[in-house]
């Protein structure tokens, strides 16, 4: 309704001028050849748009200051997130993850009131994509245990092998937790000094959850237990948190030598007296949990885990089909994948056995492995820094759009190693100050033969994740929201999108085994449709996940394991990165038929990743619009 869009308006500290009339004797400005009329439509139409971006402006703030690790792992000024945040971590009690449902939903639904009519494209746009994020942090409706992830939305368990304030907290705090300024400094040690009572709550809803029935795989429990007591073991001087604290405040020119030995004094007797004793607690915890904890595997066991999946499903895969349809589409994608890499098995002279056995015993060659010793780390940390420059010499033939933000490239901490995934990305700061980090994990080296590491860098690096969320953040004229949108199809769908673009790149032109390789990593996110699938709605066991896996990608045991965990922590998770490639390789070959010769790779790019992440169906929307009006130039430009 128009009076509604005028009481916005008026409400708008950025629009008030435009609810005043316009002076009877205003002169039309001789360069313009303007009316009256004209300016002060425009006037309105931007102080429309200016309500607008103001409403979202307030709802983010308001659902951001329950989400202080966020904020932090974003470096977002304070003034778009409802105050400072520094020193707090989220609140993971009963209560506090009733709120942040609550404020979502209430957020959500104060945009979902805001009237289209008479809104520009750009601001429908926003207010869609924006209410679409905000309902993602709602959760599955109806469903009171679990945790709502900065990231994955709801997930079923508070803390996990995988995830979880106990991994990502000290994981943030290393790198993400602004540190350039002795104020910083105190906030870092305030925000240790908090782990007590942050811990508490978990504890609380970790038996909360237990009272609703609903309590992790006993797997899952005894794989958690392993880091938290891990990471508690020796001194707090020697603690991550105090090491990395030490070392980055050295590099803070305010900071004195005596101040800065203050400084990390006082992070050792917050260690000792408050993170040391709250994950003490969290381990006693879980560990009363464990003869109550069962064996089935998938979230089917837990209270209304079928409703819990298909939510999953929608919000991770974003996508209406059915579990039973995903898993079909997964059993092709193995067999088409599987018979690519037949074909270079046996052009290698590989041809006794399975794919998969004959993927093992190629893993084994030692040629191609990197030594486990520290030497052989480093050696294959520089091997992936060669690929990113080689990389980056041809990427401006495919992309208009390269991101100005650095990327670094780090071993996984070995705390948290055991129950990491190989590979993961983390996002340089909003004002592109700190880097993209592309982390590995170097547990176990066998699993990293030369061969395998190619598609790996391009996927979490260039141009995969890093160009995906550089590029995201770079677009300062978008909303907050929207710079760090989860939305998993998209983000995992564009990686995965990129493995085959580096092929079509021509970068595997020369290296066989490299191909075999990106075939052998596309094949284990096509098997992630089957498992996934399989141990959520066909209520397959922990053990025929892990052997069918690796039977049928031959990935080293090291590997397959903690995947097959990971899919059981993060029911849905597995599905985006297959069907959002599927989703963007369908709609790059529709364009390039529409449009022939007037197909443009580097304009494609730019619409995919300059408007950020984004629902799949609002990308469809968008290239449909881009070949329409292609289509529509005389030139088709």
């Amino acid at each position: 309704m128009k009076s509604h869009i005028f009481s916005l308006i008026c409400a708008s500290a950025l629009a008030l001028t435009a609810c005043e009339p316009a002076p009877s004797d205003q002169q039309v400005p001789a360069e313009t050849g303007q009316s009256p009329s004209d300016i002060s439509d425009k006037s309105q139409t931007q102080a429309v748009s200016d309500a607008v971006d103001q409403l979202i402006a307030t709802q983010t703030a308001r659902f951001m200051n329950t989400q202080p690790l966020l904020s932090s792992f974003n470096d977002i000024p304070e003034s778009q997130v409802g105050g400072p945040y520094a020193r707090r971590i989220t609140d993971y009690s009963p209560i506090g993850f009733q709120n942040v449902r609550k404020v979502a939903r209430s957020a959500h639904d104060a945009l979902a009131d805001m009237d289209r009519e008479g809104l520009s494209d750009k601001d429908r746009l926003n207010l869609a994509v924006v209410e679409d994020i905000l309902n993602y942090y709602t959760g599955a409706e109806g469903i009171e245990y679990g945790l709502i992830d900065s990231y994955f939305g709801h997930v079923p368990y508070v803390v996990s092998p995988i995830s979880g304030p106990h991994l990502d907290i000290p994981k943030l705090m290393q790198t993400q937790q602004r540190l350039k300024s002795l104020t910083d400094a105190q906030d870092y040690i305030a925000r240790l000094e908090a782990f007590i009572d942050a811990f508490d709550a978990i504890h609380k809803k970790i038996k909360a959850d237990a009272e609703l029935g609903t309590i992790p795989p006993r797997i899952l429990i005894e794989k958690t237990i392993a880091p938290i007591k891990a990471f508690i073991e020796g001194t707090a001087a020697d603690n991550i948190l105090v090491t990395s604290f030490k070392e980055r405040i050295s590099e803070i020119d305010e900071i004195d030598a005596e101040t800065q030995e203050q400084l990390v004094n006082r992070a050792k007797g917050a260690v000792v007296t408050s993170v040391f004793p709250a994950y003490a607690r969290l381990a006693e915890t879980l560990e009363d949990l464990l003869d109550r904890a069962g064996t089935d595997s998938g979230v089917w066991a837990q209270p209304d885990g079928e409703a819990f999946y298909r939510s999953a499903v929608k919000a991770l895969g974003d996508t209406d089909l059915s579990p039973e349809e995903i898993h079909a589409i997964g059993l092709r994608e193995v067999d088409r994948i599987t018979a690519e890499m037949d074909a270079i098995l046996k052009d290698r002279g590989l041809n006794d056995g399975t794919v998969g056995e004959r993927m093992v015993r190629l893993s084994e060659d030692p040629h191609y492995l990197f030594a486990d010793s520290d030497e052989g780390r480093a050696e294959l940390l520089s091997f992936l820094r060669d690929q990113v420059d080689e990389i980056n010499q041809i990427i401006p033939d495919y992309f208009a759009t390269i991101p100005s933000q650095k990327l670094e490239i780090r071993r996984i901490p070995v705390f948290s190693q055991d129950g990491e995934a190989g590979g993961f990305y983390t996002n340089p700061s909003l004002d592109g100050t700190r880097p993209g980090i592309y982390w590995i994990n170097l547990r176990d080296m066998k699993a990293w033969p030369s061969w395998s590491l190619n598609t790996l860098t391009y996927h979490e690096a260039i141009p995969g994740h890093h160009f995906q969320v550089a590029i995201n953040m770079s677009e300062s004229n978008l909303p907050l929201m929207r710079r760090i949108a989860p939305f998993n199809a998209f983000v995992e769908g564009w990686a995965l999108y990129s493995e085959q673009l580096a092929y079509e790149m021509g970068l595997y032109d020369d290296d066989p085994l490299g191909n075999l390789g990106r075939l052998q990593d596309e094949l284990f996110r096509a098997v992630r449709l089957v498992v996934d699938t399989g141990l959520h709605a066909k209520r397959w066991s922990r053990e025929e996940a892990i052997d069918y896996m690796y039977k049928t990608t031959g990935a080293d045991k090291s590997e397959v394991v903690p995947e097959i965990e990971r899919y059981m922590a993060w029911p849905g998770q597995a599905l985006g990165y297959k069907l959002g490639m599927l989703k963007i390789l369908e709609l790059r070959g529709k364009s390039q038929t529409a449009l022939g010769d007037a197909f443009d790779i580097k304009e494609f790019h730019d619409v995919v990743l300059r408007d950020g992440a984004i629902p799949m169906s609002v990308l469809t929307q968008k290239v449909q619009d881009w070949v329409t009006s292609k289509q529509a130039s005389p030139d088709g430009a």
